[in-house]
């Protein structure tokens, strides 16, 4: 079984799913623009080949590299999960005649890429969506936006996560947004849903999931990208029987059917508004980022990097599926600039509750803190489980709030 993953070593996560593959028993080739000579060995001895490329971003040069590099080798997957890499490794199943079964074509991993197509092709089975335009212009978004009317939400067709992501209530908020939005060339304006957020997570084997997951948002993103004094906390759901997320569930699996997906990770977002309507949001067929991997791993005591690379390579699931706990991680963000100086409420917090933690990875003290606005992570993290969901979330409101970290 020989698999070329794109980007194997970067984002730094990349490097488990790299483990998970060669642990099933697949030969790695490994794609990525680090010097060979600057591989971790630790992370060297999971590859059969790898090939540096100049820039992973220029997808023609990629498609061109990869495609001289194994001429003659027989392909028999091509994989990648980093959200910026999925069509250039769709690109390169369509090159070596292997898509369908053994994975998805260009034209179905637009689907997941382009939020308008992506919308369309959910309107188009008849499920909800919000109201949205592509625009490239800023004509195009203040007629949108006359058409739809305000509350909006401004976002990149190909975008991932929130970056570049907006809430817009008037024109001269809109008229902002341009202005800071400049480089983006294409974006969607679309109907502001108010309501609570999830994801939907699955492991898919030809399209039917073989692993799922829920996750809630507190709070909304939006509102965590836009306040530099939150702290984020994103908690999985252990029970997912239970009504307030069987219809997010089910709406999930209707998108999974609408966009055709294949095998592999999704990640979904979808919302929960007060009325009980459950609306969907995006979906990208590549993991979760921000350790939400990490989190599910946890949440079943499993190793996801290795049953994707199973599902992948083998078609099947061995894990088990069973879920154990809610697990939360809450992001904290330090106050002030330049360094870490001191981190006031965790020597406490870990006497009382240390036993739930199960990861612990704030920046030291002396550490340059890190641009809230273009990571997630921020200055760092906890992550901890309890098998009650009121008691996972208290534990976790107390880490966001009792904790601080000071920057000078």
């Amino acid at each position: 079984m020989n698999v070329v993953f794109l980007a194997c070593g970067y984002p730094p996560e990349m490097q488990q799913y790299t483990r998970g593959l060669a642990e099933v028993g697949a030969s790695v080739y490994g794609v990525g623009d680090a010097p060979r000579e600057r591989l971790a060995p630790s992370f060297k001895q999971y590859l059969t080949d790898y090939l540096q490329v100049p820039k992973l971003l220029d997808e023609d040069d990629v498609v061109a590299r990869v495609a001289a590099w194994m001429r003659g080798r027989s392909v028999d997957r091509i994989e990648a999960n980093w959200e910026v890499m999925v069509l250039t490794a769709a690109r390169l199943r369509e090159l070596f005649g292997i898509t369908g079964r053994y994975g998805m074509s260009v034209d179905t991993v637009r689907g997941f890429r382009d939020k308008q197509i992506m919308k369309e092709r959910a309107i188009a089975a008849g499920l909800r969506v919000p109201r949205a335009a592509r625009v490239r212009t800023g004509d195009d978004a203040r007629n949108a936006a006359a058409k739809l009317g305000y509350p909006l939400v401004f976002k990149p067709i190909s975008g991932a996560g929130s970056a570049d992501t907006y809430e817009v209530g008037s024109d001269r908020e809109l008229e902002q947004v341009l202005a800071r939005t400049q480089h983006v060339r294409e974006a969607s304006i679309e109907e502001f849903i108010d309501g609570e957020e999830f994801t939907f997570d699955t492991v898919c084997i030809n399209g039917t999931p073989a692993f799922m997951n829920v996750a809630q948002y507190l709070p909304k993103p939006l509102i965590a990208r836009s306040n530099e004094w939150i702290s984020p906390i994103i908690t999985t759901v252990r029970d997912l029987r239970q009504p307030a997320v069987t219809d997010g569930i089910k709406l999930g699996y209707g998108i999974l059917d609408a966009l055709g997906m294949g095998t592999g990770f999704t990640h979904m977002e979808w919302f929960k508004k007060p009325s009980g309507e459950v609306v969907f949001g995006e979906i990208g067929c590549r993991p979760g980022g921000a350790h939400l991997v990490d989190q599910m791993n946890y949440t079943c005591d499993i190793d996801l990097f290795r049953e994707w690379a199973r599902a992948v390579c083998w078609h099947t699931f061995e894990a088990s599926t069973v879920r154990k706990y809610n697990t939360a991680i809450i992001f904290k963000r330090a106050k002030g600039q330049g360094r870490i100086s001191k981190i006031v409420g965790l020597r406490e917090f870990m006497h009382k509750f240390g036993e739930h933690v199960m990861e612990q990875k704030l920046l030291p003290p002396g550490t340059q803190r890190r641009n809230w606005k273009h990571t997630l992570l921020s200055d760092g993290f906890i992550i901890l489980r309890h098998p009650d969901w009121r008691v996972a979330n208290q534990l976790a409101e107390i880490a966001a709030n009792e904790i601080t970290m000071y920057a000078e």
